[in-house]
């Protein structure tokens, strides 16, 4: 499944990645991982101290990849609502769901303070990020003043969350979709007439 390039470690990292996107937490037996992997138990005990730690390494990967990919479209160029419009389009797949959002109705990642900062982290990280560029707006003249940009932030964090969670439940990537052009409707409205 993987490269015969990649190193023992990095295998069962997005082993663990994956079965954690699929399965959650307490469903991702190490057995499983290894089999995954395609490593042996001693190995994973040579370069992880158990489950935990490598969950840890997992989850870490998967949040620096999701602040890499809602970068790219964030940090693009156009004006404030562009930006964010660029963010909410982004292609995903939409039905597999979050796979850091997923994380937060996973009770035994949620308990533990350690697994659950990088989840944590990365969503305030992309409410700020969001946030910051409303505010660029709003100096620009492209937002109305009155707009709060943390809320505003907090709404396409929570649209895009909920999205995946109704098309999940529908089984179909149209309740993400319309959630998805609805908000920017809204947005839209409140950008100045003269941006």
């Amino acid at each position: 499944m993987y490269s015969v390039f990649m190193s023992t470690p990095e295998r069962l990292i997005e082993s663990t990645r994956e079965l954690l996107w699929e399965r959650g937490y307490v469903g991702t037996s190490p057995k499983a991982i290894q089999q995954h992997a395609g490593a042996g138990q001693g190995s994973m005990y040579h370069h992880f101290a158990g489950k935990p730690d490598l969950a840890l390494a997992a989850i870490r990967r998967t949040a620096e990849e999701m602040r890499a990919t809602a970068e790219a479209v964030l940090g693009g160029t156009g004006s404030a609502y562009e930006r964010v419009e660029a963010y909410l389009l982004r292609e995903r797949d939409v039905l597999r769901g979050c796979p850091v959002g997923r994380l937060t109705m996973d009770p035994d990642v949620v308990a533990s303070d350690e697994l659950r900062a990088p989840v944590t982290e990365t969503l305030d990280w992309l409410r700020d990020r969001i946030a910051g560029i409303v505010e660029e707006g709003q100096e620009r003249g492209e937002f109305a003043a009155t707009l709060d940009a943390r809320a505003i932030a907090a709404t396409v964090v929570a649209t895009v969350q909920g999205g995946y969670v109704l098309a999940r439940a529908s089984g179909s990537p149209a309740a993400f979709d319309t959630g998805v052009q609805g908000l920017l409707a809204l947005l839209f409205a409140a950008t100045s007439p003269s941006a």
